[in-house]
């Protein structure tokens, strides 16, 4: 197992020992876990795994699993774009393309300066506001093309000031 400090070792196990008596404590200790640290490498799995007694093998399964589990850390700024049907048809795959481009990254990645991380989603149901995108949770509805490069540029401004 890689080295994880003392102060992380103490706070995953505190968060294994929080739900120690529950029937099928895995997923609320990996959602505690990567709302604590964004995301939850191998290293977290196999403590959570020595803390527990559930397999590597079955934790790692559900952290690959579910797509709000992320084996990488995520950058400040997650960028969703949801590309269900609804928002695909109405032109979803070409705003995630033009975020593409603006950060020189693919979907699933994370920009250099650990800024923001683009990903593609399925259905969020906004269907009725299709195209729609989400940025930390904030729906941007009606999203356009023409619209990628401001919101990046707002988001970009917060941190210059």
């Amino acid at each position: 197992m890689a080295r994880l400090n003392d102060a992380a070792v103490a706070q995953i196990t505190e968060i294994c020992d929080r739900y120690a008596q529950e029937k099928t404590p895995l997923m609320m200790i990996l959602s505690a876990v990567q709302e604590e640290y964004g995301y939850i490498p191998l290293e977290v799995q196999e403590l959570i795994s020595e803390k527990t007694g559930i397999s590597v093998a079955e934790i790692y399964g559900v952290v690959t699993f579910y797509s709000f589990f992320s084996l990488e850390p995520k950058g400040k700024y997650v960028i969703g774009c949801c590309l269900g049907t609804a928002c695909y048809v109405k032109g979803s795959q070409q705003i995630i393309d033009k975020f593409s481009e603006v950060l020189h990254i693919k979907p699933g990645g994370t920009t250099d300066d650990g800024m923001f991380t683009l990903d593609a989603l399925r259905c969020i149901g906004a269907c009725g506001i299709a195209p729609a995108v989400t940025i930390n949770g904030k729906v941007y509805p009606k999203m356009t093309v023409d619209k990628v490069v401001s919101v990046v540029e707002e988001y970009r401004e917060k941190e210059a000031v």
